[in-house]
Parts: C-alpha cells; sequence; structure tokens
C-alpha cells in the first residue's frame, strides 16, 4: 500500500509541474515527522520554477536565481543535504513581485 501511495504521489506531482515522475525527488512524496519543516531539497524546487514563475507572471530565470539564493549548504559545512528554505523563498518571492 506505501508503495502504491509513494508512486500515485510522484505521478500527481510530477503531472502537477510538467515533469517526468522520474525527476521528482524522495522529498516531494514524503513529509518531515513534525510536517513543519520549511525546507525542501533543491531538486524539488527546481521542478517547481516554472509553474511558479507562470503563476506569478514572473521570468523564470527570476525565480531560479532567488532558488539559488535561498539554497544554504550543509548544517555542519560537510554533513547534511542542502536545503531550500522554502518560507524565505516566498517571501523574497512575494517581495521580487512588489
Amino acid at each position: 500500500d506505501l508503495i502504491a501511495a509513494i508512486t500515485e504521489r510522484k505521478e500527481a506531482i510530477a503531472k502537477f509541474n510538467g515533469v517526468s515522475p522520474d525527476e521528482v525527488p524522495a522529498d516531494a512524496v514524503t513529509a518531515s515527522s513534525s510536517g513543519l519543516d520549511p525546507h525542501i531539497s533543491p531538486a524539488y524546487a527546481n521542478i517547481q520554477i516554472a509553474r511558479v514563475a507562470k503563476a506569478r507572471g514572473l521570468d523564470e530565470a527570476a525565480v531560479r536565481t532567488l532558488v539559488t539564493e535561498h539554497t544554504s549548504g550543509a548544517s555542519l559545512g560537510f554533513v547534511g543535504e542542502q536545503v531550500v528554505n522554502v518560507l524565505e523563498l516566498n517571501v523574497a518571492l512575494d517581495e521580487l513581485k512588489g
């Protein structure tokens, strides 16, 4: 059941973002234990750039730049993964739109 649910979520996210299911990263179909983590992977942010740019009436390059600016490195400098702070990114997107 879990595999079927993840496959279904992956296909839905791929369709929503106009990408192949193979491009959907694991964090797109899972959640933090609290459900409150404001971070996503750069891969998940990147598959959303075209959709977000279109929905907000922004240039994709501008959105891509903001994603890069809001991507931070490993938490201890060498341990962990890069993450994108979605809350800060959304604030920056709002400010860009003016």
